[in-house]
């Protein structure tokens, strides 16, 4: 039984880690007007409507990147939608 609780606290504190990271990363992360921005600009890439200008990139990063990998393209969505 203590092992359990033990497994969990350190779970908790792994959980309020991360999201403590994030918040700090990320302040608009906690709210809802943020997260509807993340979902659609989300969508609109899926549908092939996304512009360049909606997430603010400076050409030199486009330039300097041969490829975006997924946590890439991940970083750049979050930056626009909650900072």
């Amino acid at each position: 039984m203590i092992y359990y609780l033990r497994s969990m606290k350190g779970f908790f504190f792994f959980l309020f880690g991360i999201f403590l990271g994030s918040w700090i990363s990320w302040p608009g992360i906690t709210s809802a007007k943020n997260w509807k921005c993340f979902i659609k600009i989300i969508s609109n890439s899926k549908q092939d409507k996304l512009s360049l200008k909606v997430l603010s990139i400076t050409p030199k990063f486009l330039l300097k990147t041969d490829s975006m990998d997924y946590f890439s393209k991940l970083r750049i969505v979050n930056d626009t939608c909650f900072r």
